[in-house]
């Protein structure tokens, strides 16, 4: 992993609730895409008022960071990459704009000459080699990736989208690509309850031949562990057929406090379930999932 160094040159609204920050610089030269559509990369954003004053982490051998010694602690979120630009050295990275949250903060005042940490992308969209229809279901989160997939997927791919955004201002067009059928739904988001479970069993209900296809579905975390339920254990998919990604969830900041003051029994027995060899980790996240929900997690 290489942590980057990399500077605003453009801040652009391309809808009310989102913000396209286009960020450049000399750190950037070593930025290598994986070329995967929904890739990430971790941001680290400044610490205190100077929005050029970044306390950049030092890589680790293996795979992690830590924060240089007598330095403050820079404050990290996750984000996908919208677009990579080689040529013009040059990375788009989309916020989602509300009243809280340190990175939405700093994106909606972000202008250039600011400066952000991020480190080498990784991506999990991973589509099965006979990709013949694919399902793309996600949250106003989500939809940066949902539409880099898209620009992505071969001609010849059935794409379904289905993206549930705040209310209509908050719809952006995906590219346009042949096969591709796209449904807007309102609501979700923080603004109430999500529906993504029920638009993936709307979108892929029983009885659907998986042959060919694949789901990709992300957003809030605690509405990804329904789809991931519907899809391995009510359809029984394979996991090479699908993947779910928890982006955000309501009370992020306080969760590891919640987990860590659980009994130290229960945390045992949640840990433990990730030992077993003979079970596929799907089957493990279902179980997982499902029993941190009881814990109110």
């Amino acid at each position: 992993m290489t942590i980057h160094r990399a500077v605003v040159s453009r801040v652009r609204r391309v809808s009310p609730a989102m913000a396209r920050v286009t960020l450049h610089g000399e750190g950037l030269a070593g930025f290598v895409s994986t070329g995967i559509g929904d890739e990430y990369v971790r941001l680290f954003l400044p610490h205190g008022p100077d929005r050029r004053d970044v306390s950049l982490p030092e890589a680790t051998g293996d795979g992690g960071w830590r924060n240089p010694e007598g330095r403050p602690t820079a404050p990290m979120r996750t984000y996908s990459v919208r677009a990579v630009r080689p040529e013009a050295g040059e990375i788009d990275v989309d916020f989602v704009l509300h009243d809280h949250g340190v990175a939405s903060g700093w994106a909606a005042a972000a202008r250039p000459g600011d400066v952000l940490g991020l480190t080498s992308p990784t991506g999990l969209y991973d589509p099965p080699a006979d990709l013949a229809w694919q399902v793309l279901v996600t949250d106003l989160t989500g939809l940066p990736a949902a539409a880099r997939i898209v620009e992505q997927t071969p001609a010849g791919v059935r794409t379904r989208a289905v993206v549930e955004v705040p209310d209509p201002s908050c719809a952006q067009p995906l590219p346009d690509r042949p096969h591709l059928r796209t449904t807007w739904v309102y609501g979700g988001n923080g603004h109430g309850p999500s529906r993504l479970a029920e638009l993936v069993a709307a979108a892929v209900p029983p009885g659907t031949d998986p042959t060919g296809g694949y789901v990709w579905a992300a957003g809030q975390t605690t509405a990804c562990r329904g789809v991931r339920r519907h899809l391995r254990r009510d359809l029984g998919l394979p996991a090479e057929r699908f993947k779910v990604v928890g982006y955000w969830m309501p009370g992020a900041e306080t969760w590891t406090e919640r987990y860590e003051a659980l009994p130290a029994s229960v945390r045992a027995e949640l840990e433990a379930l990730w030992d077993d060899p003979a079970r596929e980790p799907e089957d493990i996240a279902v179980e997982y999932e499902s029993r941190l929900g009881a814990h109110g997690l």
